[in-house]
């Protein structure tokens, strides 16, 4: 399946979606890390946006015992779409007490979905441990395996990582997960290394140098990104990934006050709009205070969402007309409430992005026939409409009243219980929201 055929999904990190164009279901990232650790902050990001978005994550362990997975992840390793797959006990751990003791539940209900591999020395057992947990799980799953370098400790060797890498990915991919790998890149050979950069769609270093920790995107398959090879300098703040602010854009232009223009216009948050397009309300704030830039395909997603062209988060303010004729057809789409996008139609009068006093015009068509249960808005304001055309029976306040051409209708608490359109022809109405 092509990758735009793919959902796409946030890393957690909305800059480094930025840079990578987003991931993609399907992906396996290959992750190089140098010195430092860096890696973690990356990880905790992902899993904690895979639970908040409640999709099945399972952490493979090599080199981390359960204790020490539990303690890095805190509470979410107790969220119920969590699963611990320890390949450390009775691997690295040499099925050592010391490590057994954590599966002692002295009778208290154990809080955490943990697997121990009986053999995690045997690659076909880790991969029958992985395809067996994931049978029994619903939907996109994200897979963190921590790490390559630790199953070639224990596997004595590069053919054995290979051999299981070349042959997981493809199956993962097939299974529509993302698959986060992790590699200590000073702990391998060329080969090694080229053999699984040519199977990954992403891979990602990790360094750092003169005290500054920067990331480059080595690879990035099927996107149009132009940061490959890029330092981009970064700190971790505890587990958060801050990267350094990029430089805007010449001149006074502000792409984050537009795209924060348009959406507070339509009176849509933050988190209203991280759902419509599928990244976090912390990507949008990010965007909005220009700290980052969104990447192509996420900035049409927003476009869409706002039901704007991508254009009007780049017209000049100078350049928009504050008054004057505005010619049919100039206005854009209209965003209806859910429950009535498939019964109504319409669109907006005046241009997107239009400076005003909170208010916005609209025309509303119902074709003949239409029954629509409740108001076509979320009623967020003050509301007037007028019948230009045809005949409409508005249920408000439990009272039926008929409406033709020239009647009008204002709201200010209630909102209407039902919508009809008993004619012959389509209604349309001219309707003003303040506020």
């Amino acid at each position: 399946m092509e990758r735009s055929a793919r959902k796409r999904v946030s890393s957690g990190i909305g800059r480094l979606d930025s840079l990578l164009g987003d991931l993609s279901i399907g992906d396996n990232v290959l992750w190089y890390e140098g010195e430092g650790g860096l890696c973690s902050a990356f990880c905790m990001q992902f899993i904690r946006a895979s639970l908040a978005a409640r999709k099945p994550t399972v952490y493979v362990s090599f080199d981390r015992s359960p204790k020490n997975v539990v303690a890095f992840l805190g509470p979410l390793a107790e969220n119920q779409d969590f699963t611990l797959l320890d390949c450390f006990t009775n691997g690295k751990g040499d099925r050592s007490e010391v490590f057994a003791r954590f599966y002692e539940k002295d009778g208290a209900q154990w809080p955490y979905q943990v697997i121990r591999v009986n053999d995690p020395a045997s690659p076909t057992q880790v991969a029958e441990a992985i395809y067996g947990l994931h049978a029994g799980m619903r939907g996109d799953t994200r897979y963190i395996m921590d790490s390559l370098t630790g199953m070639q400790d224990l596997w004595g060797g590069e053919e054995p990582v290979l051999k299981f890498y070349a042959r997981t990915c493809p199956r993962l991919y097939e299974l529509d997960t993302i698959a986060y790998w992790i590699i200590e890149k000073n702990a391998h050979s060329a080969r090694l290394k080229a053999n699984i950069n040519k199977i990954a769609q992403v891979a990602v270093d990790l360094s750092v140098k003169n005290g500054r920790p920067s990331l480059r995107i080595l690879k990035a398959e099927e996107r149009q990104s132009r940061h490959l090879n890029e330092p981009q300098p970064f700190t971790c703040e505890g587990q958060e990934v801050v990267f350094e602010q990029p430089r805007l854009l010449p001149g006074s232009f502000d792409l984050g006050a537009r795209i924060r223009g348009v959406r507070t216009r339509q009176n849509i948050s933050q988190k209203e709009l991280a759902e419509r397009t599928g990244l976090t309300p912390s990507s949008i704030s990010q965007v909005e205070k220009n700290q980052i830039f969104p990447s192509l395909p996420a900035l049409f997603r927003m476009a869409e969402s706002l039901s704007v062209p991508v254009g009007a988060f780049f017209t000049g303010q100078a350049e928009e007309p504050r008054e004057g004729v505005f010619p049919a057809g100039i206005g854009t789409g209209v965003r209806f409430a859910r429950h009535a996008r498939s019964v109504v139609s319409g669109e907006q009068l005046l241009p997107p992005g239009l400076p005003g006093a909170g208010v916005d015009g609209c025309l509303v068509r119902l074709p003949p026939g239409a029954r629509l249960q409740g108001h076509f808005f979320q009623h967020r304001g003050e509301e007037i409409g007028c019948v230009l055309a045809g005949r409409l029976r508005v249920q408000l306040n439990g009272q039926s009243r008929d409406l033709g051409p020239g009647d009008a209708l204002y709201l200010r608490r209630d909102t209407p219980e039902r919508w009809e359109n008993a004619g012959e022809g389509t209604a349309e109405l001219f309707w003003v929201r303040v506020g």
